[in-house]
């Protein structure tokens, strides 16, 4: 198994980007905040050891990662929040930290049959 010299962070939306999502998609009106966070993304950043070296990755990262949650759900740029500060983006979404990744496909395939 290969460890990569990586971090995780998943991001899960919170009411706020649902609140957008319905405001923006006259058809979403039916998804609810359990459904759009059940399948979360999750994005690699740069390894780092605590929570304050993560947040200061997130914070370099977050107008990319903001974009792409937006146009995940929604394409039309012109329903999108005119404000994407790094502040909003806390208000809208979950940031969880994992700061370990590991790669389990990168093991070579095992000949004893265990």
């Amino acid at each position: 198994m290969l460890t990569l010299n990586r971090s995780a962070i998943i991001i899960k939306p919170r009411q706020p980007f649902l609140d957008w999502l319905h405001l923006a998609d006259p058809t979403s009106h039916e998804v609810t905040l359990a459904q759009i966070r059940e399948d979360p993304p999750i994005y690699l950043i740069a390894e780092g050891g605590d929570k304050n070296a993560v947040r200061t990755g997130v914070r370099a990262d977050f107008e990319v990662i903001f974009e792409e949650q937006l146009e995940s759900w929604y394409a039309d740029r012109a329903t999108w929040p005119a404000r994407r500060s790094f502040a909003t983006f806390c208000e809208w979404f979950d940031v969880e930290f994992h700061s370990t990744v590991m790669d389990v496909a990168a093991t070579p395939a095992r000949t004893d049959g265990n």
